[in-house]
């Protein structure tokens, strides 16, 4: 074997290490779609944690639950 196809090798070597290291740096990351699709169900549970909050802040509420302890 000569040094030309031991360099060749070492290239292909290196080029096959670095795409497999970049493939797994990449694999686990979101797509935009989905991404969007989390800020969506996000501001969704934002809005519905801000509605019971008024609920169970509301005086008429506690005023109910008070007379139910009774």
């Amino acid at each position: 074997m000569g040094p030309f196809e031991i360099a060749a090798i070492a290239i292909i070597g290196g080029l096959g290490y670095s795409a497999y290291d970049s493939y797994n740096k990449n694999k686990d990351k979101a797509s935009d779609k989905e991404v969007a699709e989390l800020k969506n169900e996000l501001d969704k549970m934002k809005q519905r944690i801000a509605t019971l909050e008024s609920i169970v802040t509301d005086k008429s509420y506690q005023l109910k639950e008070q007379i139910n302890r009774l």
